[in-house]
């Protein structure tokens, strides 16, 4: 195999082009971006992106624990149409359920989102356009509003800091959102989290939309039928809120360790229901299986979840879908629409959900 070799300040460091380069520590990185072998456009550059993203680390860190919906949709939606108002309501809803309210600052949909959660759930990262784009009133003298030159660092924060994605009616960059997050999802490269597309009863956008996705995508066999399950269409705006916030009811998040899946539990799996998913899965989960399990070792460096249970597998990296597909499954027992498996009846009977929250209080 073929390797390139660099040099900085006479040390030859070997780069295999097939592989992601080495992790690097702060200190490291500074050292590159100060020695002189990048030119001083790519160090001002890349210097600005960093900025960009440490800025972001500092702004989101006191909030980093509270649960987060990311909005996208149009701005040039007005303050009367049906898709603003239904913007506004269903960001209310989610501020009711404690969830912070993430949109693009703009105008429309965005300030939509920014209305209805309120100033103490309301974030906004803004992007600086010369046509547009400004931080609409509601976000404006907020402590969580950033304004981003480069669309990737805005992107980033949209999709690392939230737990569902909403996408609205909206043009290009709706579409690009959108389209992005499911690709994350689809290959693995974004934790499971809820994809919801939102419009207002009598619309036919995200209908029109789903047709193409089916005929113009399924249809061409450029995506797998399983990939229908990473998005879901409401036009309400309590089986919205209800559809995410039950993606969470058992579900807390996971990790990976070496060629382990660790997934933390809200609340334990009811017996019969954790064989029910051992017997669908049982090819996915190979000889392995899904073992039941209390933290790990190696989770000692996050011990305000260490009270949490746990379900441990195999990691199948390269079969994200499917453990998008489990990861729905361990809330079956609740019948409510909004959470009913797309191609089959749900089983047994509802039961309460606990308040979301991504770390903090034990639930017995």
């Amino acid at each position: 195999m073929k390797k390139n070799t660099h040099h900085n300040n006479n040390i030859e460091e070997l780069i295999d082009g097939n592989q992601p380069l080495p992790k690097k520590t702060a200190e490291e990185v500074a050292h590159i971006l100060t020695d002189g072998d990048l030119s001083g456009y790519d160090k001002k550059f890349i210097s600005n992106v960093v900025l960009e993203l440490a800025h972001t680390a500092k702004v989101f860190d006191p909030i980093r624990t509270r649960p987060k919906v990311s909005i996208f949709g149009s701005a040039r939606t007005k303050p009367d149409h049906p898709d603003y108002i239904l913007c506004k309501q269903f960001a209310q809803q989610m501020a009711n359920l404690d969830y912070m309210v993430i949109t693009g600052a703009g105008p429309g949909l965005m300030a939509a989102g920014n209305e209805g959660a309120g100033k103490d759930h309301a974030i906004g990262l803004n992007i600086d356009l010369p046509f547009e784009q400004s931080a609409n009133e509601f976000i404006m003298d907020s402590p969580y509003l950033i304004t981003y030159r480069y669309f990737f660092n805005r992107k980033v924060a949209f999709l690392r800091e939230a737990d569902a994605i909403v996408l609205f009616p909206g043009g290009v960059g709706t579409m690009d959102e959108g389209f992005e997050a499911l690709t994350l999802i689809q290959t693995g490269r974004a934790m499971p989290q809820p994809i919801v597309l939102m419009d207002h009863e009598g619309s036919n956008y995200w209908e029109k939309w789903i047709e193409f996705v089916k005929e113009g995508l399924l249809a061409n066999g450029t995506i797998s039928p399983e990939d229908l399950y990473l998005f879901r269409h409401f036009t309400d705006v309590a089986d919205a809120a209800d559809y995410i916030n039950n993606f969470y009811r058992r579900y807390h998040s996971l990790r990976y360790y070496k060629d382990k899946v660790i997934i933390r539990l809200n609340c334990p799996i009811p017996k019969a229901l954790l064989e029910d998913i051992r017997e669908e899965y049982k090819e996915f989960l190979g000889d392995y299986g899904l073992q039941e399990a209390a933290a790990l070792d190696v989770e000692e460096n996050e011990p305000d979840i260490a009270h949490l249970p746990r379900l441990v597998m195999q990691a199948q990296r390269d079969k994200p879908v499917d453990l998008y597909r489990l990861i729905r499954s361990l809330n079956r027992e609740n019948i409510e629409s909004s959470t009913r498996r797309q191609d089959r009846e749900e089983l047994a009977s509802p039961a309460p959900r606990p308040k979301r929250n991504k770390v903090g209080e034990s639930h017995k």
